[in-house]
């Protein structure tokens, strides 16, 4: 597959998913996004394939070849099975340590962008800081594979698996309907289990994990929900959680759109806030007693007028 073709199929998956957004009316009955929003996914989107992806790929391109220049093309004659293998262990095994790796303290204020929005659909699947992608491993250990000689299935692996991200964050919920075919169970049981399917990926963006299906703590797969099975991170529901986003914005506002995006070199003036210096994220209880408190706050004062 030649990277124009690639290319073609990425935009028709995003078309896709986007028309199934709109005509099932998801997007219009649980999309409320700001301006904050639309600036911060729009830019983040055009950064990563216009800066971050094209650095990391050329960028470890370059430096294998001043360090082993005697290996460039080395694994070309691999049978693709082989190469796949590589690109699942070096690109999506390692993206999953480094999203597990971000929701901890010290790198959590660069994937909290991901988190920020109080909806799901695909406009979100890039949502993060710039220096996010910039860093992540799996981008530069494929620019490295695609050295040693395996571009030859990288733009059929991409393809496959920005279908499945895109699918785990759309608003149109492809697996739903196929829970409820009994025929289907047995699939299910397997597709749930390999891949990230919405109601895995949903949970994971879950505002709370206190009803059982939230699981922001794990689910952190991204082409394959296998790696979550596989080190004990996995929590399968078949359900969706009612809300998604962070407790903290629900109690103190939106993060500015620049601030999520270049934290650290833009930092919020929030007075909480992961974004800035001493910052962190609220436990779960803490969120809860706290959203609750605001919540019942407000009906007090709803009512007194």
């Amino acid at each position: 597959m030649n990277p124009l073709l690639q290319n073609t199929l990425i935009l028709a998956l995003i078309a896709g998913f986007a028309c199934m957004e709109y005509v099932s009316r998801r997007y219009r009955d649980t999309v409320q996004a700001t301006a904050n929003d639309t600036r911060l996914e729009v830019l983040m989107f055009l950064s990563l394939i216009a800066i971050s992806q094209p650095l990391a790929l050329f960028g470890s391109n370059a430096l294998c070849a001043w360090l082993m220049p005697a290996q460039r093309n080395v694994f070309a004659d691999l049978p693709w099975w082989a190469m796949v293998a590589a690109f699942l262990v070096a690109d999506d095994m390692t993206q999953y340590w480094w999203h597990r790796l971000s929701h901890t303290p010290l790198l959590w204020p660069l994937h909290r962008a991901h988190h920020s929005a109080n909806y799901m659909s695909i406009r979100i699947t890039y949502r993060n800081n710039f220096f996010y992608y910039l860093m992540m491993p799996g981008l530069w250990l494929g620019g490295v594979l695609l050295y040693l000689g395996m571009g030859q299935v990288y733009v059929t692996y991409l393809v496959v698996k920005i279908a499945v991200i895109l699918g785990a964050h759309s608003a149109w919920r492809w697996d739903e309907p196929l829970y409820r075919v009994k025929a289907l169970a047995p699939v299910m049981w397997v597709v749930e289990r390999t891949i990230s399917t919405p109601a895995t990926h949903w949970a994971h963006h879950a505002l709370t994990n206190r009803d059982g299906i939230g699981h922001y703590k794990g689910n952190f797969g991204n082409l394959l929900f296998f790696w979550d099975v596989l080190f004990g991170s996995a929590h399968i529901t078949r359900q969706y959680p009612p809300a998604v986003g962070l407790q903290d914005d629900r109690l103190f506002g939106a993060e500015h759109w620049a601030h999520q995006m270049f934290y650290p070199l833009a930092r919020s003036k929030r007075e909480h806030s992961a974004l800035r210096p001493g910052g962190r994220p609220y436990e779960d209880g803490q969120q809860e007693v706290q959203v609750e408190a605001h919540d019942l706050g407000g009906r007090m004062q709803s009512g007194a007028q």
